[in-house]
């Protein structure tokens, strides 16, 4: 296998994981909204998750770990993905939040700051901020 096979193989495992933490809390109340549907369609698409993947994925979105990033933006850029999740529907239950708290968690965030880190990235989100708008103002906060 050679260093840029290594590479790939890495870079869509994290993808995977990514992947399936979005699924699993788009599914925290049990279903999928058409919003979200669509919303993880385009989002695959740009992971370069295969249908197969896709697919296997919906099936069972634990299988694949929470890889968390070491980067801050990239970290951020997750967490704007996971929060757009949340606000498809506009309504926010209670099982969606928690999800977003421990999915926040998972990626790096600690127990201190995870709080405000999903109220801030919520608040973000409803003001329909791109990515690289949510990123910078989320830096401003950390």
């Amino acid at each position: 296998m050679s260093f840029s096979d290594l590479f790939d193989s890495e870079f869509k495992q994290r993808n995977k994981g990514h992947f399936s933490s979005i699924v699993r809390l788009a599914l925290a109340d049990g279903v999928f909204a058409p919003e979200e549907k669509e919303f993880l369609d385009k989002l695959a698409i740009r992971l370069e998750i295969s249908s197969a993947e896709y697919e296997e994925i919906l099936e069972n979105p634990s299988k694949y770990p929470i890889n968390p990033p070491y980067l801050n933006s990239m970290r951020l850029e997750r967490l704007y993905d996971l929060a757009r999740i949340v606000r498809v529907d506009h309504v926010l239950g209670d099982n969606q939040e928690v999800m977003l708290k421990k999915l926040s968690l998972g990626i790096g965030f600690t127990p201190e700051n995870v709080d405000l880190v999903v109220a801030n990235a919520l608040l973000l989100v409803d003001k329909n901020v791109d990515s690289d708008d949510f990123v910078s103002e989320m830096e401003k906060h950390l």
